[in-house]
């Protein structure tokens, strides 16, 4: 009898390190109530998504470690799985973020990660270069496949450079057309660092724009569907998210078409400034 798992979605690799490589398009977990995760990840799972983007600030890691431990006794192999966490903010520093970790491993029920973020930076804290140096340290105990930060600005990431040994593999950014986030992500292809973009579809805001919905209805699809396409022609690694079945399936479904030269060209006049969360600089 075929394993429910058997049938993974065909998704683009991108290299993060020398030996890491992540699905570039994955499955989000914000906001996913903890008393359902467990049944809303096994159908992504099923769906076919094997990248999972979490945090332990979702409140949810062991709804998805239920999912997860059932996937496996159904036949999913681990190393077929990327799974991503992050250190709240109220974790950061050294001995707290270690500890922070362990309790993500356990609840996600993981012997390691493969992808562990900073999730804010918090300047007026002054401890993100710290709460790094934790990271790099569960990713020499190879505890950690990867480690990276999020919402992290140029000046940001230059400061964090600075006292770093290990170069962030990613920066998890808001990131969609109405803020396209150019400089940043210049910064990002000089420095090596991949760039995910949270808020793809920028809460479902964007989903009315004219323009995209023409664009739409020239490939015969959905705007949901042009703007992940987006995404992943301009090099991002995205997971929008989604509770029903043929919404994550939708999602999915955007490698049988391509945006053209017309539609690349339209969607940088989008770009308006507007951010649908906090900007970093009012987080801490």
């Amino acid at each position: 009898m075929a394993s429910a798992y058997n049938q993974p979605l065909t998704v683009p690799m991108m290299p993060l390190t020398s030996d890491v490589s992540i699905p570039q398009l994955g499955f989000g977990l914000y906001k996913v109530p903890g008393d359902e995760a467990e049944a809303i990840v096994g159908q992504a799972l099923q769906t076919g998504y094997r990248h999972l983007d979490s945090a332990a600030l979702y409140g949810n890691e062991a709804g998805v470690g239920r999912a997860l431990r059932a996937a496996f006794d159904g036949g999913l192999a681990r190393e077929d799985l990327f799974v991503t966490s992050k250190v709240w903010n109220d974790d950061q520093g050294y001995d707290s973020t270690l500890r922070a970790f362990e309790k993500t491993r356990a609840d996600l029920g993981l012997e390691h990660l493969d992808l562990y973020l900073i999730h804010w930076p918090c300047p007026e804290r002054g401890l993100y270069r710290e709460t790094y140096r934790a990271l790099e340290r569960l990713h020499d105990d190879g505890l950690v496949r990867a480690i990276g930060v999020s919402n992290f600005q140029p000046a940001h990431l230059q400061d964090l450079l600075e006292s770093a040994d290990v170069v962030p593999a990613v920066n998890q950014v808001e990131l969609h057309p109405w803020l396209q986030q150019r400089e940043l992500r210049e910064e990002h292809a000089e420095l090596g660092i991949a760039t995910e973009a949270w808020s793809p579809l920028a809460r479902g805001r964007l989903l009315d724009d004219p323009e995209l919905m023409r664009i739409a209805a020239k490939h015969g699809v959905t705007v949901a569907q042009v703007v992940v396409r987006w995404h992943l022609q301009e090099s991002n690694i995205v997971f929008p998210k989604a509770s029903a079945p043929e919404r994550m399936a939708q999602n999915a479904d955007v490698f049988g078409f391509a945006l053209d030269a017309d539609d690349l060209h339209a969607i940088p006049a989008l770009d308006r400034g507007f951010r649908s969360g906090s900007h970093p600089d009012d987080v801490n």
